[in-house]
């Protein structure tokens, strides 16, 4: 059941990313047409996941607190968990928004008011996450800086996902705009790095404190520290992409050597993206160090 549950996690999180993350880079960036134009059946699948994992992880919880697929059922139970627990109320919110989004990808043209409406819808389906997870269980006066950190966390993963998937659809069509769009996005790919380490200090101090050894000998700080080495793989693929393979790019005669070198560190920068979601998935299932 852990293992379900762990999956289910793991797709809901990638849809909210690949929803909110691949609308906000074309919102924020005018670059990389051709890219744009594969965008819909991203976002539609995107959608559709996150519409078919809710009610799916929102049960198979459910199942795993109440001890039986009986107990679960019980309407008394079910209704206590589906209205007044935080997992339920965040599963209420995101099921409606996530169709909300799947009829938006269906019925509107692609277009700025498509990607408004679901970086929208993803922005409000990420925060969700926050809700049903640790940042929502802080208490006292400081309870609603960690949840706001846990918020801005997984907006700041969502918006460097997202546009590496772009970056990929881009690099498949050989944009000839490509080095432009990948220079721009350096200063904000620097601003979330920043709000990625600063979010990050910030739910480390709430959820395992700073005493390493006591961190690493629970499953929690292992997962963690794995967490922490896929993202150094991030920041140092997204340095040699920045520093030396985007340069290169102006070597002509060179050309495919240069695609296929950034080809290969974009897909494995957004593999390691996609395994920090998995880790997060995994650490949403356990204890923290502190509480």
């Amino acid at each position: 059941m852990a293992l379900v549950i762990i999956l289910l996690r793991f797709v809901q999180y990638g849809g909210a990313a690949i929803l909110f993350g691949i609308p906000f880079f074309f919102l924020y960036s005018s670059s990389l047409s051709d890219a744009r134009l594969e965008t819909r059946p991203l976002l539609l699948s995107a959608a559709a996941a996150l519409v078919l994992a809710t009610p799916l992880g929102f049960l198979t919880q459910l199942v795993q607190l109440a001890g039986s697929i009986p107990a679960a059922m019980d309407p008394s139970a079910f209704h206590v968990a589906l209205f007044d627990m935080n997992f339920g109320k965040s599963f209420l919110v995101r099921i409606a928004l996530a169709l909300l989004a799947l009829a938006a990808t269906v019925l509107l043209p692609l277009g700025r008011r498509l990607f408004l409406i679901c970086a929208g819808l993803g922005l409000l389906i990420c925060s969700s996450f926050a809700w049903m997870g640790h940042g929502a269980a802080s208490e006292g006066s400081f309870g609603f800086l960690h949840l706001a950190a846990d918020i801005i966390h997984v907006l700041a993963a969502a918006t460097w996902i997202g546009a590496l998937v772009v970056f990929g659809l881009a690099l498949k069509h050989r944009a000839p705009n490509l080095r432009v769009a990948l220079a721009k996005f350096s200063g904000t790919g620097s601003l979330v790095v920043a709000l990625l380490i600063l979010t990050g200090l910030i739910n480390n101090a709430f959820l395992v404190g700073w005493d390493l050894a006591k961190v690493l000998g629970t499953a929690y700080g292992q997962i963690l520290a794995a967490k922490l080495m896929l993202f150094m793989v991030m920041l140092l693929l997204a340095a040699i992409n920045r520093y030396r393979l985007t340069p290169a790019l102006e070597q002509v005669s060179d050309e495919e050597r240069v695609f296929a070198n950034l080809r290969c560190s974009i897909t494995l920068e957004a593999a390691a993206g996609f395994g920090v979601l998995a880790a997060v998935s995994w650490l949403g299932t356990l204890a923290p160090v502190l509480g």
